[in-house]
């Protein structure tokens, strides 16, 4: 039988909220009241009760109770009712509506309080304030781990087995790594007061059960309160986490709460476009200093770069051997060591082979242990002749020569490619290169900091800079090295800057989306994007400036751009850290980082992992009847078991105890045959052409 999504039965959440015990209604109610009085400006009921302890004196002690009853938000309070009404009715059934409101009105709400004051105050110094009911949730959880511990004290995985009372312990890591803005510290504090409780510690200050009786008794609460729990009303279940894991509507929950993960995972990334949500790009690394130095290049060096590029375009159509010698010998002649590199490797039914050239400038104020690189490809990622491009790193190579300020060599690299090239150079200055494919490189230096790719293949004035950023396997430049290029060549040069193929941003909602996705996908492909993507898996940062479009920017505002960029890498005095090296690029001044972001990928992820866990129980569960009884056998009492715990006795249906053994074999087999399966595809995409491939794969898809 095919199985059906469960439906939700409004009657049974009806009859559930309409019997909710006092003081949960109470509870709900307040956390109600309170989230309506924060939408008023007049009194912030934030700051008046939250727990901040700076703020926590004899006259604001009030904060010990008031705190879980606060949220931030519509949302927060939501989702955290949600979590706490099944664990505090449970609760207040088990102890009466009397003891659930002194406990909660008093060691339950203080003692978690005190213990993060304590902690948060006394020993870090700091002063983050904490409020909302999950701090109430985990120390129920706490309980309840201790009362699931004492009924059954592990469960197993594998050979494994791991006590039952670490339960609140994995929650607890589980919405810190989901859920942003979250105290660890006082979660913590509440499932070590749970856990108390729980054992027994704090018994001792529970009002005696004779007082409660005489407090009813005298009141009669039972007569005048609706929905109260007497003390002689109270249940006792022999394992609450046992019973409700035996529930079978605990597996109507599941799809709803993947469904949910999914929808709230999806509206987060929709909501990352937004101010509030992402951030403006700044400088983390103060030596950088992008845009504080004058830039000299251009006048008499247009001539040199006009020499330059028809020496270019003399070369174009030559071979690889003919053109790399050329370039060897301009580089001699302005005074720099150079040496080339041949390769040559097959890939997807092709060959790629070609021959890199070049230089080392050796910095005068330098000891030849750091360098940057300049990347001029011969032809770019559209397989265009990089015809200024080229040109300019030539003659950026002859004005640097001139200049004794540098404190890093810089080596001026011309690969015959954009993919294939850069890749064989920087595997052999590395020396992780196959012998067999790309040659060792004769001339080495320091270790590399930082790589700019110049592309220009335009004969003509441009309008503005394409920064190409991404590199290979999703792996990202730190952020500094991209926010110091956009603030040269916008800020100090005056140069438009587009990212990600969006040639016209307007700074919209929909432009923000449309780049983060082109982003995203970019990344999730995994390729090369340009020349500096090779350099990017060795831990050095990189980019490629691309000229786009058709202005009145020259080949000199370009130098200038990158003379800029090579002089802030040259102040650098350690490689870069300070900023990110995961985030999402809104556009060229705007940006989310990765503690923003993740969260909406966890949210997507763990649905699957929910599944699969409900999945997993299910199949150790007894299949149902699949055609109805006769009369006579539900005429036939069921079988049950008498079943001892904490002193209780129960008397349980033997089906409801029962276990079915988990066939794992097969499923272990089609997982493992699956992955081994992937060689195959693999093997094609590498020894079948390009071209071959394209229209095998539109046959497939069609």
């Amino acid at each position: 039988m095919a199985p059906t999504l469960p439906s939700l039965d409004i009657r049974r959440l009806r009859s559930y909220v309409f019997r909710l015990p006092l003081f949960t209604r109470i509870v709900v109610t307040l956390i109600g009241i309170f989230w309506i009085l924060e939408l008023q400006q007049v009194w912030n009921v934030v700051q008046w009760g939250a727990l901040v302890p700076k703020e926590v004196n004899l006259g604001t002690m009030y904060r010990l109770n008031t705190y879980p009853l606060i949220h931030r938000g519509f949302f927060h309070a939501f989702f955290n009712t949600l979590a706490f009404v099944p664990l505090l009715e449970r609760f207040e059934a088990e102890h009466g509506t009397l003891l659930t409101g002194a406990m909660f009105a008093g060691p339950l709400s203080t003692l978690p309080a005190a213990g993060y004051l304590l902690i948060e105050r006394g020993i870090f110094r700091q002063n983050k304030a904490i409020l909302g009911a999950s701090l109430w949730v985990f120390v129920l959880l706490g309980v309840e781990g201790i009362k699931m511990y004492k009924a059954n004290p592990y469960f197993s995985i594998s050979s494994y087995r791991i006590p039952t009372w670490t339960t609140p312990l994995v929650v607890l890591l589980f919405t810190t790594a989901l859920i942003p803005n979250t105290s660890l510290l006082g979660h913590l504090c509440s499932v070590g007061v749970g856990y108390a409780y729980g054992s027994g510690y704090l018994k001792i200050l529970a009002p005696p059960e004779r007082v409660l009786r005489w407090i009813e008794g005298k009141l009669n609460l039972l007569g005048r309160l609706p929905h109260y729990v007497s003390i002689d009303q109270k249940t006792y279940e022999v394992s609450t986490i046992l019973a409700l894991r035996r529930d079978p509507r605990l597996l109507k929950v599941p799809p709803y709460l993947s469904a949910l993960c999914i929808i709230v995972g999806v509206t987060w990334l929709l909501l990352l476009p937004l101010n509030k949500y992402s951030r403006h790009t700044y400088i983390s690394e103060n030596a950088l200093l992008p845009g504080q130095v004058h830039t000299y290049f251009g006048g008499s060096e247009q001539n040199v770069f006009n020499a330059y590029k028809h020496e270019v375009q003399a070369l174009a159509g030559k071979g690889h051997e003919e053109i790399a010698i050329k370039l060897s010998e301009i580089f001699r002649s302005i005074g720099l060591k150079s040496a080339t590199q041949k390769y040559e490797y097959h890939a997807a039914g092709n060959s790629y082979q070609g021959e890199n050239a070049y230089a080392v400038l050796n910095a005068p104020r330098g000891d030849a242990t750091e360098a940057i690189v300049l990347v001029a490809a011969w032809t770019n990622m559209e397989g265009e002749l990089n015809q200024s491009g080229v040109a300019l790193s030539l003659t950026l190579a002859r004005y640097f020569k001139r200049w004794s300020l540098w404190s890093k060599d810089i080596i001026i690299l011309i690969t015959s490619d954009s993919k294939a090239g850069p890749q064989a150079w920087v595997d052999a200055y590395h020396d992780e290169h196959s012998p067999g494919s790309a040659a060792s490189l004769p001339l080495k230096s320091g270790a590399l900091q930082g790589v700019v790719a110049v592309d220009n293949a335009l004969d003509h004035r441009f309008e503005s800079l394409h920064i190409v950023y991404d590199g290979i396997n999703g792996q990202l430049p730190n952020l500094d090295l991209f926010n110091s290029a956009v603030h040269i060549a916008s800020g100090q040069m005056g140069i438009g800057v587009a990212l990600q193929r969006m040639w016209k941003h307007n700074n919209s909602y929909r432009e923000r989306l449309q780049t983060m996705l082109r982003g995203m996908f970019s990344q999730g492909l995994g390729h090369t994007s340009g020349p500096h993507s090779s350099f990017i898996p060795y831990h050095v940062d990189a980019i490629t400036l691309q000229a786009v479009g058709n202005g009145w920017q020259d080949e000199m505002a370009m130098g200038r751009c990158v003379e800029s960029t090579f002089r802030s890498l040259n102040n650098l005095l350690e490689h870069f850290h300070q900023s990110f090296f995961f985030y999402l690029l809104l556009q060229a001044q705007r940006f989310v980082s990765i503690g923003t972001y993740l969260p909406s990928a966890m949210l997507v992820a763990v649905n699957f992992t929910i599944m699969a866990i409900a999945l997993w129980v299910l199949s150790g569960r007894p299949p149902k009847p699949k055609m109805a009884p006769t009369t006579a056998e539900k005429a036939k009492e069921p079988e049950v078991e008498v079943v001892e715990k904490e002193g209780m006795v129960a008397i349980v249906p033997k089906e409801d105890l029962a276990t079915v053994e988990r066939q794992l074999f097969l499923p272990i087999v089609l997982v493992v045959s699956s992955h081994f399966l992937g060689a195959v595809p693999l093997y094609i995409f590498n020894n079948t052409r390009r071209d071959v491939r394209f229209h095998v794969s539109a046959i497939h898809v069609l």
